[in-house]
């Protein structure tokens, strides 16, 4: 029976509560937790929102299958459909690394054991046959058998516990094919060790049986190592998650009735709550400002290095890093409805619904796996039936040889030889590949939506023009303007300060340092009175500067940041600040679009920045002014219209379009939330990769074809002189040493073919 997770009461399937719902039967608990279950055995589906007065299931506590995500449970476990190691359904900042552990011990152990075992069994084909000389064949292969039963029955234990419910639920996957080839392989083995007088005179080569106890051992190995890079892999993209949440603060600075402040825990903040944000704080929730002005850097959301001014009745957003200036926020969303949490759970869901490389195998092994048992059960019937003398031995060994002869051996190498051999391919292209799947989806990309700042941009404001009035020389309003912007810890002013050293200007100290929140800075250099800042800053200091406002229109429109400057209280001139193209940037582009690629730039900048870009690199399809939320919706309408979409980025912001792409790309030179959110990362943050990274992909994918192909042609032919089919013209058999060999030679091919991406 059926348990309910929350009381632990026993499901009642005849419930008057029990309903139907999209064809699946729900069962309900006896006490009303209204806990709703999948009628497939094991599995239910957490749902406590129609009684709010229950007590619900810790959702930390639920998992489900990233591949059938109907499929959940309570506590770690593996799909019955398909047999994946199932992940926690909420997102938690705790790591949950039992699994990955358990798979690495016992990959610790089987595989050393599997490599001697290997070794033993190969012997005799070693030059001077060294082994042969101090152990035998009758006794060398006792030792196989002791060496290889841990790796199978304990090291292969999941695998066939996975088989076994595959069977069960008739949801068979690569384990079946995997617990079935492994298990008859490994008892056939024993039985031949133990009792070889069960076979018939046919099976035996120099009067011994001839066992498969290496071939047990290397494919649950082989099955190990598959398993540890997967969970690895899922774990790393847990990284992306966990990063996200640390990145808000703990605590908040709440204002009590009484007008004094109180450190409270962030899940205690309430909307409505007062908030005071002190200079260089993180804003803990999304509200409004009702007190104070600042500069907010809000990178994070949109990307772009320069602070955004704030003031009175303007919003803020939770994580986003606060200036000089202090505010007094009141909040407005708090917990899960802040914009970081969105993009958090944007992130989580969009890495879940990623179909894994597995699916390809699942779907071979839906129809190799019956389509070998039923020529095995055909086989023994036909020798059981037609067979000479001892038919029933010759009937069940010829069935077991075929389940043998059929084992995924060089089927399990077909891919992941591939994978590793272009992935160390890629490292050495500045390319960093972190999952199979996105070598595969990268050659058939058709869309590219792109960042701006960081990815197109250098993400690094620098000086990019000098306006001086006349009269003031450049040189002497940049060493003026950066003396005097040294004192402030603004991008802007570390743009001005690399300028003037670019230009071997000495840099003068200042005296009476000002910092005006929102407005700019002010000071005295070299005895003159400097102010360098906004627009708003020259009409507060009552300084003239109406003259420059038609220029500093003009490099605004180029997607410059324009800052007025000032001298004794007169107008000097402007000073723009860019952040500039890549140089590499404009090719990368034209190999692209030459490529069939179509290119799309999505930013968080404003309007005019995005235009001036665009109109530098000849795009055409821009959209700017966007959250991280409208970057993903983006991406997911391009999916729904038939595109393979690859989104590159280096932001915070860019995380949830990383992970929904198909391919996510992320520059090398970005935050780590973006790089552990996409499937590619370039190394040097060089678009250009891009082209090298699809060739690459295109050639990885013909090699597994290839190799695909060298594995099932092994299979073909295998499988039925293991059958007998030749034995009625030619007296054949399956020879266990050529059949050996033959396994042996598959591998070795897919090994090698593997081995040319280099």
């Amino acid at each position: 029976m059926l348990k309910d997770p929350v009381c632990g009461m026993q499901v009642q399937p005849d419930s008057p509560h029990q309903l139907r719902h999209e064809e699946t039967d729900y069962r309900f608990c006896s006490e009303n937790c209204l806990t709703k279950f999948r009628s497939d055995p094991g599995t239910y589906l957490a749902d406590s929102t129609d009684s709010p007065n229950q007590p619900a299931a810790d959702p930390e506590a639920v998992y489900l299958c990233p591949m059938h995500p109907e499929v959940q449970q309570v506590g770690p476990g593996s799909c019955p459909k398909c047999g994946m190691a199932l992940e926690p359904a909420a997102v938690s900042t705790e790591i949950d690394t039992s699994e990955l552990d358990e798979m690495t011990r016992r990959l610790w152990v089987s595989a050393p054991l599997a490599g001697i075992v290997m070794l033993l069994a190969m012997s005799d084909l070693l030059p001077g046959q060294p082994i042969a000389r101090w152990l035998p064949p009758d006794k060398r292969v006792w030792v196989e058998m002791l060496l290889s039963s841990p790796v199978v029955l304990w090291g292969g234990a999941p695998f066939f516990v996975r088989a076994w419910q595959s069977i069960t639920t008739w949801n068979l996957n690569m384990f079946t094919l995997v617990g079935i080839g492994v298990g008859i392989a490994w008892l056939y083995s024993v039985v031949a060790t133990l009792a070889p007088g069960l076979f018939p005179e046919a099976f035996r080569h120099e009067g011994a049986v001839a066992v498969y106890f290496e071939a047990a051992a290397v494919i649950t190995s082989l099955v190990l190592v598959g398993q540890v890079l997967e969970l690895r892999a899922r774990s790393r993209t847990g990284h992306a998650i966990r990063a996200l949440l640390g990145m808000a603060p703990k605590t908040a600075r709440r204002i009590a009735e009484d007008g004094s402040d109180e450190e409270v825990s962030l899940d205690q903040v309430l909307p409505g709550d007062l908030l005071r944000v002190r200079p260089g704080e993180k804003i803990p929730v999304d509200g409004v400002v009702t007190d104070g002005r600042s500069a907010i850097d809000e990178s994070m959301v949109t990307g772009e290095p320069i602070p955004v001014a704030k003031g009175v009745g303007e919003r803020v957003i939770a994580a986003t890093l606060n200036g000089t200036g202090s505010m007094i926020v009141r909040a407005e969303k708090v917990g899960a409805d802040t914009l970081l949490s969105r993009i958090v759970e944007m992130v989580s869901e969009a890495q879940r619904s990623r179909a894994p490389l597995q699916a390809t195998a699942d779907a071979v092994a839906r129809v190799f796996v019956p389509t070998v048992l039923a020529i095995s059960a055909l086989t023994f019937t036909l020798w059981a039936i037609f067979g000479p003398p001892p038919s029933l031995a010759f009937a069940l060994v010829n069935a077991i040889s075929v389940l043998i002869i059929a084992c995924p051996c060089a089927l399990g190498l077909a891919t992941p030889m591939s994978i590793m051999v272009a992935s160390g391919r890629g490292a050495g292209m500045g390319v960093l590949f972190r999952s199979a799947e996105a070598i595969e989806a990268l050659r058939n990309v058709d869309t590219l939506v792109v960042d701006k700042t960081g990815t197109l941009t250098e993400g690094r404001p620098k000086l990019a023009s000098l306006r001086p009035e006349p009269g003031v020389e450049e040189e002497t309003l940049l060493q003026l303007a950066a003396s005097l912007e040294r004192g402030s810890e603004h991008p802007l002013a570390h743009a001005l300060e690399t300028g003037a050293k670019e230009r071997g200007l000495d840099l003068i100290e200042t005296e009476n340092f000002e910092a005006i929140p929102g407005h700019g800075v002010s000071g005295v250099v070299a005895g003159r009175e400097i102010a360098v800042g906004n627009r708003a800053l020259m009409t507060r200091l009552g300084i003239q500067a109406a003259g420059l406002d038609v220029e500093a229109e003009s490099l605004r429109h180029r997607g410059e940041t324009v800052m007025f400057a000032a001298i004794d209280g007169r107008a000097a001139g402007l000073v723009g600040v860019a952040d500039p193209i890549k140089q590499d940037t404009p090719e990368a582009l034209t190999q692209l679009r030459a490529d069939g690629v179509r290119v799309i730039m999505v930013t968080g900048d404003s309007p005019t920045t995005a235009e001036a870009v665009a109109n530098a690199l000849n795009l055409t399809d821009v959209e700017a002014g966007v959250l991280p939320e409208r970057k993903s919706e983006i991406v997911r309408s391009l999916q729904e219209e038939g595109n393979v979409v690859a989104m590159a980025g280096d932001g915070v912001n860019d995380a949830p379009a990383l992970a929904q792409a198909h391919v996510g790309i992320a520059m090398g030179t970005g935050t780590d939330v973006a790089i552990e959110s996409a499937g590619v990362t370039l190394v040097n943050g060089d678009l250009s990769a891009i082209a090298r990274a699809r060739e690459l992909s295109r050639a990885t994918v013909r090699n597994i074809h290839q190799n695909l192909t060298f594995a099932f042609v092994y299979n073909a032919l295998g499988v039925p002189i293991a059958a007998g089919i030749f034995y009625p013209w030619f007296g054949w058999l399956l020879n266990p040493m050529l059949a050996a060999a033959a396994m042996s030679l598959s591998s070795i091919s897919v090994i090698t073919n593997a081995l040319r991406l280099r």
